[in-house]
């Protein structure tokens, strides 16, 4: 039997806030890559933070996401999404950061009541959460500060308003020299198995295929590869569902 192909309308597209801002522009090449290469329309939309971007998934708009871990866990088990593909050699980590004059030198350094600066990213905060374990800490006794992004968690840093800093690793590793230099890491997480997948949603599921084509070429075109560089990836490997699923497994042991 032939799979149904959904007729042609505008596709929602959408990328995890935690993104890099300078990213943007290059996530929009992205999208006219994709409807280029696939013949569909599809529009981006970006969300400024995670709880916009749940109620969209709640709302059903999202057919394609570059997803966190965290979501995708919960897009593929409870949703039904379906993995296309994931950043070559693109693992998600966290950092733990404080001032670069902080008295804090290590982990076990951390005490009840230390105040933490972090987005919205669930991703981060499981990540950071269990760095701290040998502080002995748990996570009533951390005070968490949420930023609208890892620039302004930097920032609270800097000006004395947190003590610790929750980054993704990718996030901190591209804020600029100025700000990095002053700045410590206190530990980075080395879990290696983490990272985002593009997901489709399964009533695109005939076309699974082709969008995961279409990602699968863009490092062996001019235009694509140049998008590819534009959000700091330097190309697509296709990804198997049973890693989504041992990747989601993880992800609950982590949490237990």
């Amino acid at each position: 039997m032939t799979a149904h192909v959904p007729p042609a309308g505008v596709l929602g597209f959408t990328v995890s806030p935690d993104f890099d801002i300078r990213h943007l522009p290059g996530w929009y090449v992205v999208n006219t890559w994709l409807q280029r290469q696939s013949g569909r329309t599809i529009a981006l939309q970006m969300f400024e933070d995670f709880t916009s971007l749940h109620h969209a998934i709640e709302e059903d708009r999202v057919d394609l996401i570059f997803a966190n871990a965290f979501d995708a866990a919960q897009l593929v088990r409870e949703r039904g999404y379906l993995p296309l593909a994931k950043p070559h050699a693109g693992t998600d980590e966290a950092v733990i950061a404080v001032p670069a004059s902080s008295a804090y030198h290590s982990v076990e350094d951390l005490r009840p009541g230390v105040r933490a600066a972090a987005t919205d990213n669930p991703e981060v905060e499981l990540m950071s959460l269990i760095l701290i374990e040998p502080a002995d800490l748990a996570r009533a006794d951390v005070r968490v500060t949420v930023q609208p992004n890892h620039v302004s968690v930097a920032k609270a840093l800097l000006y004395d308003e947190a003590d610790v800093g929750f980054f993704l690793a990718a996030t901190f590793d591209d804020l600029s020299p100025d700000v990095s230099s002053q700045l410590r890491v206190l530990v980075r997480s080395e879990i290696f198995v983490i990272t985002h997948v593009f997901l489709v949603h399964p009533r695109l599921a005939a076309l699974a295929d082709t969008f995961r084509r279409c990602l699968m070429v863009m490092d062996t075109d001019a235009k694509g590869l140049a998008a590819l560089d534009d959000v700091g990836i330097d190309r697509w490997e296709p990804v198997e569902q049973e890693e989504v699923e041992f990747m989601i497994d993880l992800m609950h042991a982590l949490q237990e």
